[in-house]
């Protein structure tokens, strides 16, 4: 794989994430999904070209560039219905589920044989419920990710061939007509006199 190239995809991440989490409330122990097909990136066809230098330069770089505490889930391909790689103690914290498979560049693919590499102790869980992610590839991380997804723009609209979407959520608004979103505190609001009546 030329450097080169490597480079440029790192640089492209680098930059899309930093200004995501500008606009992205990620605090400790939230979870964080990648989904990412490196035959994308390379311009081939999805699940085809599985390249581990790719995978690896990724899962390096967003490590290294989310933010302290935030947990990373590296979701897998279809093949392994999409199960996600995490290190052993993410899954016990979040009270997951662990499954018995071990990625492959075939059932799994790049990144996750990546991310089974840079974790100190890495597991596999079918489903998690994310605060947020990132999906280079198009490789549908959106079934990991909480309720309410929000796409998040930013200038880098693909990394090396592959299509990027940045999603953030929220909470979601709940009630009918009388609903409010902002509490406000009545004993704050009441006059002082009115306690005398």
């Amino acid at each position: 794989m030329q450097e080169e190239f490597l480079d440029q995809i790192k640089t492209q991440l680098k930059t899309g994430m930093t200004e995501f989490l500008a606009q992205t409330d990620l605090k400790e122990h939230d979870l964080f999904v990648l989904g990412c097909s490196t035959s994308e990136i390379q311009g081939k066809t999805i699940g085809k070209y599985s390249n581990l230098d790719i995978g690896r330069t990724i899962v390096q770089t967003l490590t290294e560039i989310l933010p302290q505490g935030v947990d990373l889930a590296v979701q897998g391909c279809e093949h392994l219905n999409r199960a996600l790689a995490m290190e052993r103690q993410v899954a016990l914290d979040h009270g997951l589920e662990i499954v018995s498979v071990c990625p492959s560049l075939h059932a799994g693919g790049a990144a996750q044989v990546a991310a089974f590499e840079t974790f100190s102790d890495p597991v596999e869980v079918e489903h998690v419920t994310a605060k947020a992610g990132i999906d280079i590839g198009d490789t549908a991380i959106g079934m990991h990710i909480k309720f309410v997804q929000i796409p998040v723009r930013t200038s880098i609209k693909e990394i090396g061939a592959a299509h990027v979407t940045y999603l953030s959520s929220r909470p979601k608004l709940i009630g009918g007509e009388r609903a409010v979103y902002k509490f406000e505190n009545l004993n704050q609001q009441l006059d002082p006199l009115d306690s005398l009546a």
